[in-house]
């Protein structure tokens, strides 16, 4: 009740005239990625996507092939046939509908196969220039970063630090590393530590991954309870529990490998937060102020009827 009374309020707010940087996000956030391409998973219009979700995340902007370092990003071309004519107007228009249902719509960088090139300072402006020029046009909340080839720590500290100081306080900074880039002496560590005060939170990919080194120095093969909570464990002694939250593919499909059944989720959550439902390994501690979830995609999820969503979305609410 008391998230649908904000929900509402929310609506109102925006339908007066008020439009923030951010919405406040719950204590228990779900995040899911709405794919701007297509492949076996549903297309989807960014309105399809249900309320159960708090963070959108748009995947992703493209590298502009003409200014080295700059972004592009507009509905693509296959998934506006897809869905009979979307258009860049349209999803404007669904974001702005989102944004008053009291949802984050945030643009990512990278994925499987793209990437961005910072890697001198003329890059990092043509990137910073372009991409809040896109999130101002769009009415993009936020910036996510899923870099998973080499990339300049540095420099892309220097970029999302200037992308936040361009569009505000309210601009979320979310990031999707792959397990080993964030275990001791990953890469992503040195650029977590670099902006750590602006990032809102790191949805780790817990999937697609060999075996890794949990935060009690045992070896843990993906696919269990055991997997993700002895990972998180890690970075959980880098930042605030409420900024770490839990990726997992919504389907088998969506991922090489890696998937788990929502209901090992909801119980590495419970570890997590409770030390309950855990499997051999129980962390030392609690973290009640655990963020929530993160998914790849929405459009699996859609494909499975919301199988993914449906039960982690009940078992956050009943955390917060």
């Amino acid at each position: 009740m008391k998230r649908l009374i904000v929900l509402a309020l929310a609506g109102i707010l925006v339908a007066l005239g008020w439009t923030p940087a951010q919405a406040a996000l719950p204590s228990k956030q779900l995040t899911g990625y709405w794919q701007n391409f297509v492949n076996a998973a549903q297309p989807l219009k960014l309105s399809q996507v249900p309320d159960s979700y708090d963070v959108i995340v748009l995947a992703f902007a493209n590298a502009d092939t003409a200014t080295p370092g700059a972004v592009t990003f507009g509905v693509d071309p296959d998934l506006s046939n897809a869905l009979g004519g979307y258009t860049d107007a349209d999803l404007k228009a669904d974001i702005a509908a989102k944004r008053a249902a009291g949802k984050s719509v945030v643009l990512s960088i990278g994925g499987e196969r793209g990437n961005i090139d910072l890697s001198s300072a003329d890059r990092v402006s043509a990137f910073v220039e372009s991409f809040t020029r896109i999130a101002t046009d769009f009415g993009i909340q936020g910036i996510d970063i899923d870099l998973e080839s080499t990339f300049d720590a540095a420099n892309t500290a220097s970029a999302i630090t200037q992308v936040h100081d361009r569009m505000g306080d309210g601009f979320l900074v979310t990031m999707a590393p792959q397990t080993l880039d964030v275990q001791p002496g990953g890469r992503y560590l040195t650029l977590i530590e670099s902006v750590k005060s602006l990032i809102t939170v790191v949805h780790t990919q817990y999937y697609n991954s060999g075996s890794m080194l949990g935060c009690d120095g045992q070896v843990v093969s993906q696919g269990g309870v055991d997997f993700v909570t002895a990972q998180a464990c890690n970075l959980l002694q880098v930042l605030r529990p409420d900024q770490v939250a839990l990726g997992l593919p919504a389907t088998a499909q969506a991922a090489g490998s890696g998937y788990v059944d929502p209901s090992v989720v909801n119980s590495a959550l419970d570890c997590l937060a409770a030390k309950t439902n855990c499997g051999s390994y129980v962390p030392e501690t609690a973290w009640p102020g655990i963020s929530g979830v993160m998914t790849w995609s929405v459009n699996w999820d859609a494909s499975s009827n919301w199988s993914f969503s449906g039960p982690v979305r009940s078992h956050l609410d009943a955390l917060a």
